[in-house]
């Protein structure tokens, strides 16, 4: 199965090619081991904050070592989504522009049995040959089957149908990468965290791309300050969906087209 490179070595035709047919790319060495080990740390304190909420809303069960919208105007989210990791691809992919629609992340540990480890897709409804969405895993720590590497049903991006758990664990493959890696899978496929039998973590990123006009899980504009907004990039301001808002009141709707909300290369 020729879907593993180097990052910045394969070709957008390589990335459609494998994307087409296999439901997922795997790209080796795409950050380097001092922002993972950064990324790792940083995930220490998001977990305790999030956990927190989990629990006092009542929510706790099957939700152990997950972490979910991890930006803030303080942590390494804005840095990583900053890098524009897999760009090109994506645009290739979405057919244009982008905006992020979740960034989470999972924290395997030995005994846990988060929701993640079920059979799912990440997306609600079948699109077929129509994409909305692309799924981006970052390995924070070497994947391996003992560990609890993801299962990817190869080419299950194509059907609709859930598949049989028997069917599924006896012919998908194992997501087995080492740390650093980054993989990109069509929001369609088939997938399950596995089980980790090993003493340490087993970390990974976990994040959703869209077209703009999808609605994100959390409004990133809105958590973070339109104000906020005005220091960043062009390329972190569409990425977070500054350029895709939805105004609130006339006054925000009827502006002159450079200052409205939506902005017309949205989609």
């Amino acid at each position: 199965m020729k879907n593993k490179f180097k990052y910045g070595e394969a070709s957008l035709i390589d990335f459609t090619k494998a994307i087409n047919e296999y439901g997922w790319i795997v790209y080796e060495n795409a950050l380097d081991e001092t922002f993972v080990d950064e990324i790792n740390e940083d995930l220490i304190r998001a977990y305790e904050v999030r956990r927190q909420v989990q629990v006092k809303n009542g929510i706790s069960i099957n939700m152990e070592g997950t972490l979910h919208h991890l930006i803030d105007s303080e942590g390494f989210g804005l840095k990583f989504l900053g890098q524009m990791f897999c760009d090109q691809e994506m645009k290739q992919f979405l057919k244009g522009n982008y905006v992020v629609n979740a960034f989470g992340g999972v924290m395997n540990a030995k005994g846990n049995t988060p929701y993640v480890q079920n059979i799912h897709r990440d997306i609600r409804s079948f699109m077929g040959d129509v994409k909305l969405m692309v799924q981006m895993m970052v390995l924070l720590d070497d994947f391996t089957e003992e560990n609890g590497a993801t299962y990817m049903l190869t080419g299950s991006h194509k059907v609709d149908e859930k598949p049989d758990p028997e069917a599924f664990y006896a012919k998908a493959d194992r997501a087995v990468a080492k740390k650093g890696s980054i993989i990109l899978f069509d929001s369609n496929l088939w997938h399950a965290a596995g089980t980790n039998t090993t003493d340490k973590l087993r970390r990974v990123l976990t994040l959703s791309f869209t077209r703009p006009f999808l609605k994100q899980q959390l409004d990133y504009p809105r958590s973070l300050g339109y104000d906020f907004g005005e220091s960043l990039s062009e390329e972190l301001r569409q990425v977070l969906g500054y350029k895709s808002r939805v105004p609130a009141n006339l006054q925000e709707y009827y502006q002159p087209v450079h200052k409205r909300m939506y902005q017309p290369d949205q989609g």
